[in-house]
């Protein structure tokens, strides 16, 4: 990525995932979405950001409405930055589905200085499906808490990316 479009991802609030961590105030938590056309799933890391725990899935309708919502429940509980599920197909490439969670991202960083962080969530559903059927629930209660599952699913997986990225600059650090 050349310096201009590095900057202006920056500028953005969408940033990579080292920026992110350096990025993160202590004590702040993650808010982990998983953006659909219908809904969006929320999950939230605890405040060392080691744990990831569903929070609720909520019912999209305008998008003004659903970042005014969002950012309301991130106020709430103290969230110091946003990773968004990357719907990217198996293949590597981006459909459809990835793009309007770009223009979800792209908007929310309009709204807010909250850092926005993508996280590749190839298969996080169909984990979150697998994760719930062994659980024996009913196709209805699978359904109601699908989204939240794989946000969950998302935000663990980014916390400990995240970790690993505190911890090798820490060992670093340390060696200087």
């Amino acid at each position: 990525m050349s310096g201009a479009a590095a900057g202006s991802r920056r500028q953005s609030g969408i940033l990579e995932a080292e920026e992110f961590a350096l990025a993160m105030p202590a004590g702040a938590r993650l808010m982990g979405l998983d953006v659909g056309s219908k809904t969006l799933g929320l999950a939230l890391s605890d405040v060392t950001r080691t744990i990831a725990s569903g929070l609720t899935t909520l019912s999209r309708t305008k998008f003004s409405a659903d970042a005014r919502r969002l950012l309301e429940l991130a106020q709430e509980h103290g969230v110091g930055g946003l990773v968004l599920g990357l719907p990217i197909n198996l293949d590597g490439s981006e459909g459809p589905r990835a793009q309007a969670t770009r223009a979800f991202a792209r908007g929310l960083a309009r709204l807010t200085a909250i850092p926005i962080l993508f996280w590749d969530e190839r298969l996080s559903t169909a984990a979150a499906e697998r994760t719930l059927l062994e659980a024996d629930m009913s196709r209805r209660r699978r359904a109601q808490v699908i989204d939240k599952v794989a946000a969950t699913l998302i935000l663990q997986g980014a916390l400990n990316r995240l970790k690993l990225l505190t911890s090798a600059r820490a060992g670093s650090d340390g060696a200087k």
